[in-house]
Order: structure tokens, then sequence, then C-alpha cells
């Protein structure tokens, strides 16, 4: 997938144990929609209490699936 400069995407790789990395696909990095899904991937990857409501809110098991 080609992203134009003003698209940004998400890119989250969930491992055998469960942990979820994070990378950023953008055309312009420096653009709002790059900076937007860099601030996402930081809040994602930092803060702890937000992990725990995005997990809740998928309901995801002890080994890596969706229920």
């Amino acid at each position: 997938m080609e992203l134009k400069d003003n698209q940004a995407a998400l890119i989250l790789e969930v491992d055998e144990d469960g942990g979820v990395s994070v990378n950023v696909a953008s055309g312009d990095q420096d653009g709002p929609a790059g900076a937007i899904c860099q601030a996402i991937a930081v809040k994602l990857m930092q803060d702890e209490a937000f992990q725990e409501e995005i997990m809740a809110m998928i309901e995801v098991d002890d080994g890596g699936q969706e229920q």
C-alpha cells in the first residue's frame, strides 16, 4: 500500500506472547497525519491505562486471541 503525503497508518503486530509492537507508516512523517499517528503510537506504547482500556474493548485472552 502506498500512502499519499496526507495519509498515515499505524501498523500493529502481536507476537505469540501477546506483546504488541507499533510502527508508523506515513507519506510525510513531518506532516499532520504522520504526527497524529506518531502521537497515538507513543500513547499506545507508554500509557498502561490506555493499553488496558484497548485490550478490554477487544477482550483479548492470555494467548493473544480475540474472544
